[in-house]
């Protein structure tokens, strides 16, 4: 697998492992640009050992950040049961009342 390829992958699964940690898609959006700007900064890194270094510690910190309970859209099989940014439903018995 090209070098090109394995980034690629690694700047995905970390914006999906961010994804992960964020409720919220504006807070989100920040953290993003952030892991942009990480990966951008080592853009121009052409030396063969110094890639790898960078992509095992890469691979490494995203093992290190993987989320328990990772979200999964509602729709997939094993998907998460509530839509995400919505709160779940109260599920206490309604008050009794006497009439």
């Amino acid at each position: 697998m090209s070098h090109k390829i394995t980034v690629l992958r690694l700047y995905r699964q970390s914006l999906k492992l961010s994804l992960d940690w964020c409720v919220h898609r504006y807070l989100w959006r920040g953290q993003a640009m952030y892991i942009r700007s990480l990966f951008e900064a080592q853009k121009n890194v052409s030396e063969p050992r110094h890639q790898r270094a960078l992509i095992k510690e890469t691979e490494d910190l995203l093992e290190k950040w993987k989320h328990p309970d990772p979200y999964r859209p509602p729709t997939a099989p094993g998907g998460s049961k509530y839509e995400r940014n919505l709160p779940a439903p109260i599920l206490d018995p309604p008050p009794k009342f006497d009439v």
